[in-house]
C-alpha cells in the first residue's frame, strides 16, 4: 500500500470504521501470520499472535506517528508480540517435554487419575536431573487434574493422547470451534499453573531429617 492508502486506512481505524477493520485484517492478516509463523514454528501460536497484533494495531493506531510506513510499524508489533510469546514458552518448555511421561501416569487408571506412588521417593539419593523430572511429572499431573472438566478433557485428548481437533470434538460431541476455544482456555490455565511451578522450582535436594 502507498502512503495515501495507508492514511485512508489509518483514518478509518481511528474513526472505528468496521470496513477499515476488515480491510486491515484482509491486507495485513496473512502477512502477520506468515511472519509470526516464521518465528514461532507453530501454526496455532501464529494464529493467536495474528489476532493479538490486529487488536493491538486497532487499539494503538492513535499512537502511530507516521515516521515509517504503516506496514513497518505493524511488522514491528508482530515481531515484539512473537518474541513475547517465545519468552512465555521458555518457562514452560521443560514441563512440556515431560508431557509424554505424565501421560503414562494418566493411562495407568481407567479414569485418568494420576497413579499413586507405591512408596515415598528416596529424595536423598535422587540425582538433580531425575528429581527435576519427578517433580515435573507430578506438577503436570496435578495441574491437569485441577483444570475444570470442560477444559481438562480437550487438553488430555489433544495434547496428551494426540487426537486431532476433529477426533476430539467428535469424542466430546461438540463443534470444532467449541473444542478449539475450550482447548485454548485449558492451555492458558495449564500454563499459568506450570509457570507458577517453574518460578518456584528449586533443584536443591531437600535436607534429610535426622532423628
Amino acid at each position: 500500500m502507498d502512503r495515501t492508502q495507508d492514511r485512508l486506512l489509518i483514518d478509518g481505524l481511528q474513526r472505528g470504521d468496521q470496513a477499515a477493520v476488515r480491510k486491515l485484517a484482509e491486507l495485513y492478516g496473512p502477512r502477520i501470520h506468515q511472519l509470526a509463523l516464521r518465528h514461532l514454528k507453530n501454526r496455532e501460536d501464529a494464529e493467536e499472535v495474528t489476532q493479538d497484533v490486529l487488536m493491538k494495531v486497532y487499539r494503538k493506531i492513535g499512537a502511530f506517528r507516521g515516521d515509517s510506513a504503516l506496514s513497518s510499524w505493524i511488522y514491528r508489533i508482530t515481531f515484539n508480540t512473537a518474541m513475547s510469546r517465545l519468552r512465555q514458552h521458555r518457562g514452560e518448555r521443560a514441563a512440556e517435554q515431560e508431557r509424554d511421561r505424565a501421560l503414562a501416569a494418566f493411562e495407568a487408571s481407567d479414569e485418568g487419575t494420576p497413579r499413586a506412588t507405591a512408596a515415598p521417593a528416596d529424595w536423598s539419593h535422587m540425582p538433580d536431573e531425575e528429581l527435576l523430572r519427578f517433580e515435573l511429572r507430578r506438577a503436570v499431573e496435578v495441574a491437569v487434574q485441577e483444570l475444570p472438566e470442560i477444559y481438562r478433557e480437550p487438553v488430555i485428548l489433544r495434547d496428551f493422547k494426540g487426537l486431532t481437533t476433529e477426533e476430539a470434538s467428535t469424542r466430546l460431541k461438540v463443534k470444532d470451534q467449541t473444542l478449539k476455544s475450550r482447548l485454548h482456555r485449558g492451555r492458558l490455565l495449564l500454563r499459568e499453573r506450570l509457570q507458577a511451578f517453574a518460578s518456584g522450582l528449586s533443584l536443591h535436594r531437600p535436607t534429610p531429617a535426622y532423628s
